[in-house]
């Protein structure tokens, strides 16, 4: 069995993003090959850990790899300021007489952006909604070439590497099964500290913010990278629970037109033609409705929502990201769909180099900035009683159930299939035990 049939039967899809299928993913020809080590939220330490405690294991799944996507030149992309990583990166390097290349990048967000990184690596510039393979780049997760290796050997991708951080008592790496609930994982690190807080789900600039409330809702899946406990005066919290329509009525009320949220954007940056500010001018004199059809709007499909412009670049405390979602979803419900550029060569911008944002100082400004040192080494391997294993972790159909309640299953038996000409992933048993219930598109599994 070839490389990329163990990577789909193993169910592998990237853990570092939206969950695209590895199996098709992979399955193309490139020059360059680039392993996204440079974890670009702030306050998680997932890859970083996978990087001291798992090197041989990437460095040997960068070489597979390379092998059936043909690429020229592999790297590892992290951040200059993970020198001990670096380091046992490069011993395992060493050790294999290598041609992986470690790419350092500097200390900036969002570096771990998959355009922001292939034009940091290879000097091009991915068009508007375009993928790296436009530019002759392939760009992967450096936890998902760890699920490659362990696919390589015949093994399920069943448990999640995680951060358990912020206002936690003592902040920790999980191993998860999937399926694992998110309270037993703020167990594992003894809990909240503080008696009002929000859960994010990801890192404080992307990750998805739930209430305390609602905690006992959510459980791991394969695209889970962190779980940040962070109190409710925290500013980001406040940024995000803003309604809609206090957004777009401060939109319209209080921009001032600085132009601040575009010089500061990346994808503007990169070369895009997104400009966040004339979207903010054209919605503040006009409904939705009536400009649909004008060129800056539709541009907004090409952001990426990183939150750059609304948690560091707005003087007046505005939310472009969100208007941004907002025209989006009205773009989307009108029938629009961008068609990519494929014949300008886009390049990046001469300033961009001077207007990357130090990880620090957005984290000072999302109010996260006390949990930003911690250098979180401790391993707790969880193995709960019960598992909530969702038939769709990843972008595609859902998977179709392989099997009934009543069936007694191991760690690693096949649950749910990808569906015939579907694009998706397969899903495993996480524990062994029986299977409780198969309902809303969740197998439940207890011992």
């Amino acid at each position: 069995m070839g490389l990329i049939e163990q990577i789909k039967d193993a169910g592998i899809v990237g853990c570092g993003g939206a969950g695209f299928p590895t199996h098709v993913k992979l399955n193309c020809t490139v020059e360059y090959l680039i392993v996204n080590a440079a974890e670009c939220e702030p306050l998680l330490r997932t890859d970083r850990y996978l990087m001291l405690n798992k090197a041989d294991e990437i460095i040997s799944a960068v070489e597979m790899v390379a092998e059936i996507t043909k690429a020229e030149k592999l790297f590892i992309a992290l951040k200059e300021t993970y020198t001990d990583e670096i380091a046992s990166l490069q011993d395992a390097i060493n050790k294999k007489n290598s041609r992986v290349e470690l790419f350092p990048l500097k200390n900036f967000y969002p570096a771990g952006d998959e355009q922001i990184m292939v034009l940091e690596v290879t000097g091009r510039t991915v068009p508007p909604t375009g993928i790296p393979l436009d530019v002759g780049a392939v760009v992967s997760n450096v936890a998902t070439m760890y699920g490659i290796y362990e696919a390589s050997k015949g093994v399920p991708f069943t448990e999640k590497y995680l951060t358990v951080t912020g206002a936690v008592a003592h902040p920790i790496i999980v191993k998860a099964p999937i399926g694992t609930s998110f309270k037993a994982c703020i167990e594992a690190a003894g809990g909240p500290t503080v008696q009002d807080y929000h859960i994010l789900a990801g890192g404080p600039l992307m990750g998805k913010l739930y209430r305390k409330e609602d905690l006992d809702k959510y459980d791991v899946t394969k695209t889970t990278s962190g779980i940040v406990i962070v109190p409710d005066d925290t500013n980001l919290v406040a940024m995000r629970e803003t309604s809609l329509h206090s957004i777009l009525k401060r939109a319209k009320g209080s921009c001032i037109q600085c132009q601040t949220c575009t010089s500061m954007c990346p994808r503007y940056l990169s070369g895009h033609p997104l400009s966040p500010h004339k979207i903010m001018r054209k919605l503040a004199y006009s409904d939705i409705s009536e400009v649909l059809e004008d060129k800056d709007i539709k541009e907004a499909m090409t952001c990426s929502e990183c939150g750059v412009c609304e948690a560091y670049a707005c003087p007046m405390g505005l939310a472009p990201r969100q208007v941004n979602v907002y025209v989006k979803k009205a773009l989307r419900e009108s029938g629009f769909r961008y068609q990519k550029d494929t014949e300008t060569i886009f390049r990046s911008r001469e300033d961009r180099e001077y207007r990357r944002i130090p990880s620090h100082r957005i984290a000072a400004r999302l109010g996260v900035e006390k949990y930003y040192d911690y250098t979180i080494r401790e391993l707790k391997e969880l193995n709960p009683g019960t598992v909530r294993i969702p038939l769709q972790q990843h972008i595609g159909a859902p998977s179709e159930a392989t099997v009934n309640v009543g069936d007694t299953v191991t760690q690693g038996t096949l649950i749910g299939k990808i569906p015939e000409k579907a694009l998706g992933a397969n899903i495993h048993a996480s524990i062994s035990g029986t299977v409780k219930a198969i309902e809303n598109g969740m197998v439940v599994i207890g011992k």
